[in-house]
């Protein structure tokens, strides 16, 4: 038995944000238990649909620009994810037909959304079968090796879809600015899976950072992944009782790397892994200026009544092993 997964998990141009950190991933229930939704085998075996080339952009041109963002993510040493490509389709992304399909449809109404990503999976296993991208043909696009003005790169947009595609959801790491008139501009993000796109023009999107790594890692991970880093978890309270949605942040002060999850269950527990060994600073800080569905399924509530908080001390990361017991307590504003 199959159904579709109907939430669409899109990147926008334009979001309420403001510089948060955490990588997620995605989960559906099979048989009243939560299951994290991810490929079974490997490769991952996409098609690329043979219509609806757009202005700049041609079908090879399209290939060759996805092709590049699949391998990026296959390339993570410490993640076993593989893709193939599999063909040209005559097919469009979002039929139901068996295929994991990319390519271009026309979506006027959908005037904030650049792309958007869907799924097909089998409700007795959880298993995926099927997963699409569409890339709004209504926006300008660009395959440029340095970007075009007034396009959007469309290597740097299909390497955050792919990561929804393999199950990561968004992440919060990012700053943005309000512009005049309205919407905001992002001013920089530590990970490709942030929810707001660069602007036009740039090919900032073009590269995973250590929140990306260590997500597609924690889903996939080969064989050195958990000998070679270690993970910090513990549990964040608030006047004695914990909370959720909080957001955990270890911080590398000898890399400048960000990695960070949430507090995910009603014990307000958390769990961050794909940390690399020494030294780590944690913070906590609630989810207030974001959109919290783009992270939370909305019937969910989300505690963001809360400071900023620091760790008192510094967490030290072992390879290999897991620093737990990490108690976090946060006041009220």
């Amino acid at each position: 038995m199959r159904r579709i997964i109907a939430t669409l998990l899109a990147i926008f141009l334009t979001v309420p944000a403001e510089p948060a950190f955490a990588y997620l991933k995605f989960g559906t229930r099979v048989n009243g238990r939560q299951v994290t939704l991810k490929w079974m085998q490997t490769p991952v075996r996409y098609f690329v649909s043979s219509r609806n080339a757009v202005p700049g952009v041609s079908v090879d041109d399209f290939q060759a620009a996805v092709g590049r963002a699949f391998a990026q993510w296959q390339a993570v040493p410490t993640s076993a994810i593989a893709y193939q490509f599999a063909g040209l389709t005559a097919g469009l992304p979002g039929e139901e037909d068996g295929l994991s399909t990319l390519g271009f449809r026309n979506r006027p109404d959908l005037d904030r959304v650049l792309a958007s990503t869907n799924f097909l999976v089998d409700i007795s296993s959880g298993a995926l079968l099927e997963s699409d991208i569409f890339f709004n043909s209504s926006f300008s696009w660009s395959t440029a090796p340095a970007g075009e003005l007034g396009r959007f790169d469309l290597e740097s947009i299909a390497l955050h879809e792919i990561g929804h595609l393999s199950g990561l959801g968004h992440s919060a790491l990012g700053e943005t600015e309000l512009r005049e008139g309205g919407g905001r501009r992002v001013l920089g993000a530590e990970a490709v899976m942030f929810p707001i796109a660069f602007g036009s023009g740039t090919v900032a999107g073009r590269t995973l950072r250590a929140d990306d790594i260590a997500g597609i890692s924690d889903l996939y991970p080969d064989g050195n992944f958990t000998a070679s880093t270690g993970s910090i978890s513990g549990t964040v309270t608030k006047d004695g009782q914990p909370i959720f949605g909080a957001h955990i942040v270890a911080f590398d002060p000898a890399t400048g790397s960000m990695v960070a999850t949430f507090s995910l269950n009603a014990q307000g527990q958390f769990s961050i892994s794909g940390l690399s060994p020494g030294p780590h600073v944690v913070r906590v800080e609630p989810l207030d200026d974001a959109e919290i569905d783009s992270f939370f399924d909305a019937s969910l509530t989300v505690d963001i009544d809360f400071k900023v908080a620091f760790l008192d001390r510094l967490v030290v990361v072992a390879a290999g092993g897991d620093r737990g017991g990490v108690s976090a307590t946060v006041s009220r504003k």
